[in-house]
Order: C-alpha cells, then structure tokens, then sequence
C-alpha cells in the first residue's frame, strides 16, 4: 500500500543527488562546458516533460475505462466541481503554499548568498505535495494497490528535483521525508476504508480520479488551465452516489 509512496520518495532522493552533482560539476568545470549547453538543457527538459505528460494521460484514460456506471462518474464529476468551485480549494491550496513561504522566509536567511536548507525543502514539498496528483496516487495505492500514477508523479518529481538541486541545494533532498509521510497518510487511510467499500465503489472512484488525472496531463502539455484540485470531492463522491444508484 505504501509502494509507489516510496518510489516517489527514492525518486526524489535520486533527483536531489543527481542534481548536486550536476551543480558540483557546473561550478568546478563550467569554463569547459561547449556554448549552448544550457540550452540544450532546457530542451531536452521541456521534450521529456511532454512525453511524461503523454504517459500521464495514458495512465488516466486506461483508468478512466474501469468505472462501469457512466451516469456515477458524470455526477460526480459534476457535483465534485461545484463543492470544489464553491469552497474555491484550488486558491486555498495556493494561498496555503504562500503562507508556508512567509513563515518560513525567516529560515531562509542563512546569512550567505545562496539559498537556504530550509528553501530548498519548502519549495521543493510545496511542489510535490500540494496537487491533486499526490492525492489521487496515495488513494489509488492506497483503495487498489496499483501505482502507476504515483510512478509518474515519481518520474516528474526526479526530473523536478534535478533542476531544483541544482539551483536550491540539499534542502530539496528533505523534501523527501515530506512526501513519505504526506501520501502515506493518504495512501494507509485508503487502505483501512478499502474493506467497507464494494469493488464497484472502488472502480468508480478510480475511474473518477483517472479523469483527474487525464485533466493534470492536459494541464501539463499546455492544452488546458483546469483547476484540478476544485475537481478532487469528486472522487469522494462515488461512496454514496452508489448507494442510491
């Protein structure tokens, strides 16, 4: 149940390594690093952001086929976004990462130039922590057993971590310990539920957090702005729309 929790905690450790080196490297050779190197960086980046993005849509539509009652998934969906539109989550998940910015902007002044431990740790668990993405993988492990998702996340969270070593240091790294506990909670908590919910409750929520996930790789690939976390009561809501339907 905790799987794909810890690969995307290893994931993380291995990015914020890879990410030091590359930084260690930069600074001791970068007189005999060729002209447009960064450049190339940057490209190489953005062309296996975009193949994750097509994995992550995959992921979602397979998911998407296994929910058996269309009319749960578009009520849900539906009701979902108006409770998620209303409490406005995707703005109180914002505003919670500034908040958790400002407090800390204190621990931040380490008194160098460069960037503090604790930066690199709160960008770096505010980035893959707060979104709808950790919630539904931790669920999906957690109801099913299955982690794709949270293999993805994993690898967008190693390429992230990377580039944020390498500018933020090894504050990233610890960021790490944040997602092993965050989406283990999720994912133990699903687990303890899973025996009361039926096979058909559990297929439709999966169904419902796969269209969640086909909504963040369409975000991802620049195709659509959809507020994904006002989406994520949807999911809940298969729970009791079984019971009446």
């Amino acid at each position: 149940m905790l799987t794909g929790t810890i690969i995307n905690a290893l994931a993380v450790l291995a990015g914020s390594a890879a990410g030091l080196l590359l930084k260690w490297l930069a600074g001791h050779f970068s007189s005999r690093l060729p002209a447009g190197s960064a450049a190339l960086g940057g490209r190489l980046q953005g062309i296996i952001m975009q193949g994750v993005a097509l994995c992550v849509l995959y992921i979602g539509v397979s998911g998407s086929l296994k929910g058996q009652n269309t009319l749960i998934a578009i009520l849900s969906i539906v009701i979902g976004a108006i409770i998620g539109e209303l409490l406005d989550l995707d703005r109180r998940m914002h505003a919670l990462g500034d908040w958790v910015q400002e407090k800390s902007s204190k621990l931040m002044k380490n008194g160098g130039s460069g960037p503090s431990v604790a930066e690199g740790f709160v960008t770096a668990s505010l980035l893959f922590c707060v979104g709808a993405m950790a919630i539904v993988g931790a669920l999906e492990n957690g109801l099913t057993g299955n982690y794709d998702t949270l293999k993805a996340k994993s690898v967008l969270d190693g390429i992230s971590s990377i580039v944020f070593a390498s500018s933020l240091g090894i504050g990233v790294a610890f960021s790490a310990v944040g997602i092993f506990l965050y989406q283990g909670i999720i994912s133990l908590a699903a687990s303890f539920l899973q025996p009361f919910l039926g096979d058909a409750v559990i297929a439709e929520m999966t169904c419902v957090g796969s269209l969640l996930i086909l909504a963040l790789g369409l975000n991802m690939l620049g195709l659509t702005k959809i507020k994904v976390m006002n989406l994520v009561p949807a999911i809940f809501l298969p729970i009791l729309l079984c019971m009446v339907m």
